[in-house]
């Protein structure tokens, strides 16, 4: 399904994201220009994840109000991606505890790589299935002013 307007700048801040989960996994090779050693990656994951990932948190959160009982399967997935924002910023801000850190910034990826699957292949694809025009030109103008 091609992505509306209204949610590509959020699709395309997923790539970016979608990288940092593959590049924090263990079993990823190392990417060029990327940092190798465990605690730049940790600096780089958290760097990315305070420029970045928490205005996107917010932004896919400040949307819930636009398409809340559009469809009770949107709902759903709706209150699963908060929680997961949670868990998600918990295991960022734990980076800063660890001394041996493979298994947490794995644990990060894969955790991070399952949350934006879902949300491009499940809940964007609810969106524009059951929210009209004017609505998804509210989250468009939402997702614009950030």
């Amino acid at each position: 399904m091609k992505r509306h307007a209204s949610l590509i700048p959020l699709s395309r801040e997923h790539h970016d994201a979608l990288l940092l989960a593959r590049f924090l996994q263990k079993t990823t090779p190392p990417y060029k220009g990327f940092p190798t050693e465990l605690p730049e990656k940790a600096r780089y994951a958290l760097n990315f994840y305070n420029e970045k990932l928490t205005e996107h948190f917010r932004q896919e959160e400040a949307i819930i109000p636009i398409v809340k009982g559009e469809s009770t399967a949107l709902d759903a997935l709706m209150d699963e991606m908060v929680k997961e924002h949670i868990i998600l910023r918990e295991l960022f801000s734990q980076l800063n505890d660890h001394t041996e850190l493979l298994l947490p910034l794995d644990h990060l990826g894969k955790t991070l790589e399952d949350h934006i699957r879902k949300e491009e292949r499940q809940i964007f694809p609810l969106i524009q299935e059951n929210c009209s025009d004017e609505k998804l030109e509210e989250i468009r103008v939402l997702v614009a002013e950030h």
